[in-house]
């Protein structure tokens, strides 16, 4: 489910176009290395608390032990505003794509809010059942996804490129060159989801060996698995034309991803591809919303949501309420920019995307600190890990502030909008995180709540 959401192919081919085009060129590589690495260092406290946590709810439920229930209803909203926005960008992403590959296959010029929406009812069934049957849809999509990219990567290093098997992105004086800052901002959005192991707490089987265990392997997973890829790129276009490419790609004059497919495995590699794009968008919006709807359960069995959200089906076991609040809340807002005529791409990924990494790198950097809170308060419960407990944590408080003023200082390039309309963007997931505070109080457990 988490690497799902990481959609590796949808990052492959957006995220890494961007990290090498306005970054630093052949040397992103090393971008998605530092970002795994940020996250890395955030896991250890963070499955290190895991056994001190008794609920689901990943954010929600660590900072309010870690820091206080103020706090945590502050990080609670600011979740919610993040998935819902990442969520909503990739609808509007899939209908854009949808459309562009029907276009380009001569089929009818279809508006991409119909297929947008066709995509969120097919969602909305998947989502209100059993977790299992998502699990299984997932499990296909992302199987045939990560099996075509090794499939490219294992081409292209078979075949070499201009310079051969090149290891020059590794290289310190080609990394550092350009903006590597931006490569590592644009490395981390592609990690959006990772911490949702917490999430399923209360429908996995044994949580305190599987979370730590699912969490690690997601992220050293992804991490390798970005990398790898975005090397196997540079070898196949050359270390010195990559950036070039990636620029034209970013201005319409091109794709990085097909015309490299194309080139390796041939015209019906690239339309595999293609069409496997299609589905990773579409397992990257299901994981969300199955977060999403699991986000509300919690928050309403403490009793900041209405009550209702943290029903349970019947037959399903599923938080079936709260799955179709989700859907319906995603409608909405899909109706409102699809009305206001918004471009899908630019306007509805790019600044919902923009919202949602400002709001991922602060919940990170919230649950960081309240991991260090909670084993200074609680030192009997350390066991003498200082490392897990105090070093860790606090030296991704520190990675995460540095990735939090990479993303302020460059979130025009996310965004793709003006100064102005950036600023506000930026703004939405801390007026979120004051609101949810200032609004604070006395919270119900999920068993008072049933009860009352």
């Amino acid at each position: 489910m988490v690497i799902a959401a990481a959609a590796p192919l949808t990052v492959i081919g957006g995220n890494m176009p961007l990290a090498m085009g306005l970054g630093n060129g052949a040397g992103a590589p090393v971008g998605f290395l530092i970002a795994a690495l940020v996250l890395l260092l955030f896991s250890i406290g963070f499955v290190t608390m895991t056994p001190h946590v008794p609920e689901a709810g990943a954010f929600f439920s660590y900072v309010t032990v870690g820091l206080g229930q103020r706090m945590g209803k502050g990080v609670a909203v600011v979740a919610l505003i993040a998935y819902t926005a990442i969520q909503v960008g990739i609808y509007g992403y899939i209908g854009w794509a949808i459309g562009d590959t029907v276009g380009f296959y001569d089929g009818p010029q279809i508006p991409w809010p119909l297929y947008s929406f066709a995509v969120l009812a097919i969602v909305a069934l998947l989502g209100y059942r059993h977790i299992e049957l998502s699990a299984k849809v997932l499990g296909v999509a992302l199987v045939l996804e990560i099996s075509i990219v090794v499939l490219l990567d294992l081409a292209i290093v078979t075949q070499s490129g201009p310079s051969g098997l090149t290891l020059t992105s590794f290289q310190p004086d080609v990394f550092t060159h350009g903006a590597l800052g931006i490569a590592v901002l644009f490395a981390l959005t592609g990690f959006i989801g990772f911490e949702a192991t917490a999430v399923f707490r209360d429908e996995a089987r044994d949580p305190e060996r599987t979370i730590p265990r699912a969490t690690y392997a997601a992220v050293l997973i992804i991490g390798a698995f970005y990398a790898v890829t975005c090397w196997a790129f540079v070898v196949a276009i050359g270390p010195d034309q990559v950036a070039a490419v990636a620029q034209r790609t970013l201005a319409g004059d091109g794709n990085m991803l097909l015309d490299t497919t194309e080139a390796s495995l041939g015209r019906v590699g690239r339309d595999v591809v293609n069409v496997l794009l299609l589905t990773s968008l579409f397992a990257c919006v299901l994981s969300f919303h199955n977060v999403i709807a699991r986000y509300q359960f919690v928050l309403a069995g403490k009793g900041l949501l209405p009550a209702r959200l943290a029903s349970v089906h019947g037959r399903h076991d599923s938080p079936a309420f709260s799955s179709l609040v989700q859907t319906a809340t995603a409608a909405v807002i899909l109706a409102v920019l699809a009305v206001l005529g918004i471009d899908p791409l630019v306007g509805v990924l790019g600044s919902m995307a923009g919202v949602a990494t400002v709001g991922m790198v602060l919940l990170m950097l919230a649950t960081s600190a309240a991991v260090v809170a909670y084993f200074v308060r609680h030192r009997e419960h350390t066991g003498g890990r200082i490392w897990q407990t105090r070093i860790a944590p606090a030296l991704a408080c520190l990675g995460l502030l540095a990735s939090m003023w990479l993303v302020l200082t460059n979130f025009t390039l996310v965004t793709g909008g003006s100064a102005t309309l950036s600023t506000v963007l930026a703004a939405i997931p801390f007026a979120g995180l004051l609101v949810g505070a200032l609004l604070w109080r006395p919270a119900r457990s999920i068993s008072e709540t049933v009860k009352h």
